[in-house]
């Protein structure tokens, strides 16, 4: 009998006919004291799950009927989320950018990540979520929207508890919540163990974290209110972009040489591969206290400025580079 995987009918000889034979043996059966002594009882249906309902960074609320099983995500920092839930397997398309982890580049590439979507393309994923963030312009959200696409914009957070937030938002829509819970404990743990020993130091270097030298007598920085300069902070060095009236900017050589920053960060190494070499050969950066002294080290801008689960890998990165005596392991 199909579905009775480990229960026998006993052969017993029929007088008359099969047939009653068998309804007889059915019906004693369905009558049987169960091991607990009560009647045995069909299986009671799943509970129903209820809709997922959501509003997003555009004021515009989602519902799902059930966690999303095929994902777009249209920037860096989503498909990185993604992963990071555990909803790898759940993500069909990814931006030109993404780039992590490294399965990340096999997925189906739909554009974006500043420059136009492949709207056929995703439509041709048959996703029945699009994961966009604020490198989406709001048109291309609607214009995914008006095909009767299920669209989230995830709005960027300001801070670490707004990553953890983030974290947690999408691990609802793609139905990862108890393993992104551990996950959020675990980043918090980590933070912790940071700042519990940079909270407490006299002394803090200054850092010039460089963005973007393409003009090298006034090379892009970061400024007040950014993870770079957030992150930083918590590292236990001061940001000396944060002198700046605005997020990002740009700041001249005679400044640098006014403030003489002890630390010299090239985010700019990521995507320009700029080097230290090619800091100390600049016109007039040889007075710099940070290159006189090989202070001017390459960093991976991706983990300061995606702002995903790796935020804590750059925290961590950025503590033991300024402060390394403070996460000496003991042999």
């Amino acid at each position: 009998m199909a579905g009775a995987k480990n229960h026998k009918l006993t052969s017993t000889p029929c007088l008359r006919n099969r047939v009653f034979c068998f309804l007889i043996l059915v019906l004693a059966a369905a009558c049987a004291p169960s091991a607990a002594g009560g009647p045995t009882r069909a299986p009671s249906p799943a509970p129903t799950q209820s809709p997922i309902s959501l509003t997003d960074g555009l004021n515009n609320t989602l519902v799902l009927e059930h966690p999303a099983r095929r994902v777009v995500s249209l920037a860096p920092s989503n498909t990185e989320i993604l992963f990071a839930v555990g909803a790898g397997d759940q993500v069909v398309g990814r931006d030109s950018i993404s780039d992590y982890p490294d399965r990340a580049k096999t997925l189906s590439d739909v554009g974006g990540g500043f420059g136009a979507i492949n709207t056929e393309r995703i439509v041709s994923l048959k996703p029945d979520l699009i994961l966009a963030t604020e490198i989406t312009p709001p048109d291309q959200v609607t214009a995914l929207q008006d095909l009767h696409l299920n669209v989230f914009y995830l709005k960027n957070p300001l801070s670490l508890d707004d990553m953890y937030h983030n974290l947690a938002t999408v691990a609802r829509l793609v139905g990862h919540e108890a393993e992104t819970d551990r996950l959020i404990q675990s980043l918090k743990a980590r933070v912790s163990a940071v700042t519990a020993k940079t909270s407490t130091l006299r002394e803090r270097p200054t850092v010039f974290y460089e963005l973007d030298s393409t003009d090298p007598n006034a090379p892009w920085t970061s400024g007040p209110g950014t993870f770079i300069d957030v992150l930083l902070t918590q590292a236990g060095g001061k940001n000396l972009g944060n002198s700046l009236g605005s997020a990002w900017g740009q700041m001249s050589v005679e400044k640098l040489l006014t403030e003489n920053p002890d630390y010299i960060l090239l985010g700019d190494f990521t995507y320009g591969g700029v080097t230290p070499q090619q800091v100390a050969a600049r016109p007039g950066w040889q007075k710099l206290g940070a290159v006189q002294a090989q202070r001017v080290f390459t960093f991976d801008d991706n983990l300061v400025s995606r702002p995903g689960p790796r935020l804590v890998d750059g925290l961590e990165a950025l503590a033991k580079l300024l402060h390394p005596d403070l996460f000496k392991t003991t042999p």
